[in-house]
């Protein structure tokens, strides 16, 4: 990334920030919130409403017997999100990067082939998800769900050509969104 020429955008001054905060330059809570948006984009998976769903169904049906499994979950997904900060930190790059650099090339394409299966396994259930919930909710048809989903999700990744920081805030705002919901169902 140029700084000199990306520094008016909003991610070139976040990235700037960012390296200003970790050279050891200015500290406090203001630098804090430089970090706050690949958190915010992480907990997406603890706040999917399909996750809590199941969640409370499983407790409802087993009480405290797999609290262990919800932990274990837990505990796995922090070490695996601190691992990739860790190794993106020390190498500014990402594990796939890291990975086609040191394994041979069958290896890297069979990764390649199961990364791709997963992410298309996961996509497919908050795709289907989300036009099910629309359906439900709007009195839609299942197809109309689908299709507004599908508008919805090409319209975030356009976000995304704009910079991380853009795209951060979207999903901050949707977060937000869900969060609000949470607490309207409690009160």
């Amino acid at each position: 990334m140029n700084t000199a020429t990306d520094s008016g955008t909003l991610t070139g001054r976040a990235t700037t920030a960012i390296r200003e905060v970790l050279a050891g330059g200015p500290r406090g809570p203001r630098s804090l919130l430089l970090f706050a948006g690949p958190a915010v984009i992480a907990s997406i998976a603890y706040m999917d409403p399909g996750n809590f769903a199941t969640n409370i169904q499983a407790g409802a049906g087993y009480g405290y017997a797999l609290l262990w499994v919800v932990l274990a979950a837990n505990l796995v997904a922090m070490l695996f999100q601190a691992l990739s900060a860790k190794l993106g930190i020390v190498t500014g790059r990402n594990l796939a990067e890291l990975c086609r650099e040191q394994f041979p090339r069958p290896a890297v394409h069979a990764m390649w082939v199961a990364s791709e299966i997963a992410a298309m396994a996961t996509d497919l259930a908050e795709f289907l998800g989300g036009a099910i919930a629309l359906a439900l909710l709007c009195n839609l048809p299942l197809i109309a769900g689908m299709t507004i989903t599908a508008i919805v999700t090409y319209a975030i990744l356009l976000v995304e050509k704009n910079g991380f920081r853009p795209m951060e805030i979207a999903i901050g705002a949707l977060v937000a969104v869900i969060g609000l919901c949470y607490l309207a169902e409690m009160f």
